[in-house]
């Protein structure tokens, strides 16, 4: 399986497809705000990121509007959100076979761009 999970709008992200030019190599694409993400696709993500916080992003905008930093937050926390908002996903998020890289911290970008380039 070849995947990313991404936002069309987030210049993070398009940046992060240009640099790795992961769009001509076979990935699908799902843009995360125009097909929402389905309970299976965040189950399997889950199972390959280890848990739905490593998959959850604090630094959407909702995290602050809606308090979460405030709050204890379980896994189940983690995954409503996730599917409730996009914004709650770390994005990118590139499944290549058995492993998964989520989000754009320069250490996750650099192991992608060894994987794919």
């Amino acid at each position: 399986m070849k995947k990313m999970y991404h936002l069309g709008t987030c210049t993070t992200c398009q940046a992060i497809i240009k640099e790795t030019a992961i769009a001509r190599k076979g990935f699908e694409m799902q843009d995360i705000k125009l097909e929402k993400i389905t309970p299976t696709q965040l189950e399997e993500m889950k199972k390959m990121a280890g848990s739905y916080e490593a998959l959850f992003s604090r630094r959407a905008l909702k995290y602050k509007e809606l308090g979460l930093k405030d709050k204890k937050l379980a896994e189940k926390d983690y995954r409503k959100f996730i599917l409730d908002e996009y914004t709650f996903l770390k994005r990118p998020v590139v499944i290549m076979n058995d492993k998964i890289f989520a989000g754009s911290e320069k250490k996750i970008v650099e192991a992608l761009k060894k994987e794919v380039l």
